[in-house]
Order: structure tokens, then C-alpha cells, then sequence
């Protein structure tokens, strides 16, 4: 049974958990404003002195998303709080592929990601060894097909995805992730490494979650909730998030049941 903790509030479950992991991007903020109500929220686990991880699917490493969220004006002392997807592959692509070449998939704004061996990028994928897909490229952000054509000849190849994610909204702005790329690929028959939630290795890199209570929180079914179902752990849905408009016309449980996830507890904003 799903409880709504819109009336009673985030404090009436924060006592139950010794860890959170708690979503950035639809939970935190959307992409132009932080919400104000969720950040109350973090402060007052900060006094309660309770472990959380601001675990984001976001294809680059933790310090440029850090740096993002301090530049909406996000605490320092918060921003630490911050695991991304492209850190966990970061860690995997160092030790395994750091001398192999790739064809990068996605917009400048990710090379940070791999600046340690950026030498080893090609200009073609058919030069490659792997391919690195933290996004799409900026001219090709709507054309999908375009992904098709250019990989078809790769499927041989292994892909990395660094986030899993298929969309994002920005503002009211919905766009195309890492996840939807990866997606086309698989269905063309190729294989793919996914880093960032749901997959059970970005929780462990992130912390040590032996022997605790833990609680998701994230608007995202088939990440942050489907993540939180995969490891046993309890969760929280953020309504008003990606998939908002799908629970204004469906009812909630039967949503869940068509994303096959199970949700402890639902709230429209992350409120303390």
C-alpha cells in the first residue's frame, strides 16, 4: 500500500531511515531553480544527523555537477552530498578502457568525463574499440533515426552508457537522455554497460549501505523507484516530476503496476 505523505510531510518517516539516497534533477530542482521546500528538507536531515547521497543520473563527474548546484547557490557542505552515474563509470573506464579508443556520443558539455584520456577519442566510430555515450549530439537532438544510422555498423561493439535515464525536463522543457540512445542501440542488436540507477553497482560505489535502513527518493519509475525495488530498498515518489502528467490521468496504483514497481510512500514535492 502506497501512503501519501502530502498531508503528514516528509518528517513523519525521516526517523525510520538511517540513509537516503535522494534524486537531484526533479527532486532537487528542474533544471533552473532549486526548490525551496526540498532543500529545507536537507537541512533538517543535516540536523537530524542523518547519511544521505544526492544520487543523480548525470553523465558527467561529481565535481561539475557540484559546481553546477553551488552556482544555483546550493551549500558547499551539501554539494559533497553529490554521486553521479558518469563518476561510477569514470571509476569503471579508468580501470578497464583508459588506453582503449572511443567514439564519443553526446554534446561538449560532457567532456570533462573523460579528460584523463580524452587523446584516445576518435572521430569515427568504425576507429573505436568502445562507444561512450553520455547524451546526444547537439545537432542531432531530435532526429532519433539519425542514432540508427550511425550505429548500425557498431553493434559489435560494446556501448557505455552513463546515464540510463531516457528523458529529462528542464524547466517545462523535455529532452532526450543518454538512456533513449542506448535504448536504440540495444535494439538494433548491440550490447550496453549501463552506470547510474537502476543498476545496483552506482549505490555501493557510492556509500556503505551494510546494516541500514535505506530510503529512495526520486521522481523517476523506471530509475529511482524501479533502483529502490531492485536492492530491496524502501521508496519515495516525487510526483510532480517526469511523471507527472502520466499520474494527472491514470490512477497512481495502477501506473505502478504498469511500470511494475512497487511505491512505499508518494508526495507532489519533497516536503519537510
Amino acid at each position: 500500500m502506497t501512503i501519501n505523505l502530502d498531508n503528514k510531510g516528509f518528517k513523519t518517516v525521516a526517523l525510520d531511515y538511517d540513509l537516503f539516497f535522494i534524486d537531484i534533477w526533479g527532486v532537487i530542482h528542474n533544471g533552473i531553480s532549486i526548490f525551496d521546500d526540498s532543500l529545507k528538507v536537507l537541512k533538517e536531515l543535516e540536523d537530524l544527523n542523518k547519511e544521505y547521497v544526492l544520487l543523480t543520473n548525470a553523465p558527467r563527474p561529481n565535481f561539475v555537477v557540484r559546481k553546477f548546484l553551488e552556482n544555483m547557490g546550493l551549500d558547499k557542505k551539501i554539494s559533497k552530498k553529490v554521486y553521479t552515474s558518469g563518476e561510477a563509470a569514470l571509476e569503471y573506464l579508468t580501470k578497464k578502457y583508459k588506453e582503449k579508443k572511443f567514439f564519443h556520443i553526446g554534446p561538449p558539455k560532457d567532456f570533462d568525463l573523460f579528460k584523463l584520456f580524452e587523446k584516445n577519442k576518435m572521430n569515427n566510430p568504425e576507429n573505436s574499440d568502445y562507444l561512450l555515450c553520455t547524451g546526444l549530439f547537439e545537432s542531432h537532438e531530435e532526429d532519433l533515426d539519425y542514432y540508427k544510422k550511425i550505429l548500425k555498423t557498431e553493434v559489435k561493439k560494446k556501448m557505455i552508457c552513463t546515464n540510463p535515464d531516457l528523458v529529462v525536463d528542464r524547466g517545462e522543457e523535455r529532452e532526450y537522455c543518454a538512456g533513449t540512445v542506448a535504448n536504440i542501440f540495444e535494439k538494433i542488436g548491440g550490447k550496453v554497460e549501463y552506470f547510474g540507477k537502476p543498476y545496483p553497482k552506482v549505490y555501493t560505489q557510492s556509500t556503505d549501505i551494510k546494516n541500514k535502513r535505506i530510503l529512495c527518493i526520486g521522481d523517476n519509475l523506471n530509475t529511482d523507484i524501479k533502483g529502490a525495488n531492485l536492492q530491496n530498498f524502501k521508496c519515495l515518489l516525487i510526483s510532480t516530476g517526469i511523471h507527472r502528467s502520466e499520474i494527472e490521468k491514470e490512477n497512481p496504483s495502477k501506473l505502478f503496476s504498469k511500470y511494475n514497481v512497487t511505491v512505499d510512500y508518494l508526495q507532489n514535492y519533497l516536503k519537510w
